[in-house]
């Protein structure tokens, strides 16, 4: 019983010493903690480069189209394109035929031989001139006015001949330019008016992309801005850079831009009406950066809680442009001010719960 006795005090001590060490542990353990806590809340905020990336949907089309007229009335043939078809500069494309074109083409060709007849007669003319001005039988005004009528009798025959040929061009419709058919306004065997739409023509190589931007974004637009134009669905993205702005805001506010590729791309991604999404690179700007967490809103106003020795007080800022979790501050924060960002709000609004009352 001696010996049971006298070990007791000591193992009571021994719990004591160990209960004792415990709770050191535990306070320091939760010092190191708040310590740590402390530091992740709080942030020492550094200017950093902010770039204003301006995005809209864009769409490319044709920079212009060409649309191919028939020039004089008659009866279309030959006409075996669709929309779609890949034509060359000069290809021919139909015919116009009637009475009225053979109307015309009789016409001049009759004109043709007319002057073709005058020229033979005044080319026979200067000769007898010659040779009786050999004798003296003709005065040298003769010899002039006979070289003079065979002069404009030959320039009658090449403006017969060149009408000529031009009446027999308007029979046939050409493509003005090499292209793809966008549409066909007329069919085989229709008559035609003077002036008529026959066909319209998307020239090869002539794409860009048309976007609207609106707001604070429009007034950042400048030409030779670049950027990227990642097309719907698959796809790499196509670097281009501005080529012209609208002078003016079209009826829905926007203002509408111009842009080209500045490389070669592929013709499976530069389709005539493909849809994308278009990034420009605006003007930088160094500014102040806080998590976003850090934000407060009050009363329509923007605080934060700046973290000094005397302890963290609310100051007023004025939040800029935004890019994932960081917002970059207009005014209001220096360089170096440290800004809580854990549970800020809610440490802003401590003691809100003395300002009311509960209702009886």
């Amino acid at each position: 019983m001696g010996a049971l006795s006298n070990t007791r005090p000591r193992f009571r001590r021994s719990v004591v010493a160990l209960l004792a060490i415990s709770c050191v542990c535990a306070v320091v353990g939760a010092q190191a903690f708040a310590a740590d806590a402390e530091v992740d809340a709080v942030v020492t905020v550094h200017p950093e480069t902010f770039t204003h990336a301006l995005r809209a949907y864009g769409q490319v089309e044709p920079i212009a189209v060409v649309q191919v007229r028939a020039v004089d009335p008659g009866t279309l043939s030959g006409l075996r394109i669709v929309p779609g078809s890949a034509v060359v500069a000069g290809e021919v494309l139909a015919r116009i035929r009637g009475p009225r074109m053979q109307s015309l083409l009789t016409t001049r060709e009759q004109t043709l031989r007319g002057a073709q007849a005058r020229e033979d007669a005044a080319s026979r003319g200067l000769n007898i001139v010659h040779r009786q001005f050999a004798t003296q039988l003709a005065t040298r005004q003769a010899v002039d006015a006979a070289q003079s009528e065979l002069a404009a009798s030959r320039a009658a025959v090449q403006t017969a001949e060149v009408r000529l040929r031009e009446a027999r061009d308007l029979r046939i419709v050409r493509a003005p330019v090499a292209g793809t058919v966008i549409s066909v306004q007329a069919a085989d065997g229709e008559q035609t008016t003077a002036g008529e739409t026959i066909l319209t023509l998307q020239p090869a190589g002539r794409l860009w992309i048309r976007a609207a931007y609106y707001g604070a974004d429009a007034a950042l637009l400048r030409v030779g801005m670049t950027g990227r134009f990642q097309p719907s669905g698959d796809g790499d993205a196509i670097l281009v850079k501005v080529a012209a702005i609208a002078p003016g805001i079209a009826p829905d506010g926007g203002r509408n831009v111009g842009l080209l590729p500045t490389a070669s791309v592929s013709s499976s991604s530069w389709v005539n009406g493909r849809w994308g999404t278009l990034t420009l690179d605006g003007p930088s700007q160094r500014m102040v950066a806080v998590p976003t967490s850090a934000l407060i809103l009050d009363r329509g106003k923007w605080w934060v809680l700046v973290h000094t020795k005397q302890g963290n007080h609310p100051q007023r800022v004025v939040p800029g442009p935004t890019q994932g979790w960081r917002t970059w501050i207009a005014s209001g924060l220096e360089t170096g001010q440290q800004v809580v960002t854990q549970d800020a709000f809610l440490e802003y609004h401590r003691g809100i719960a003395q300002s009311y009352q509960p209702p009886d």
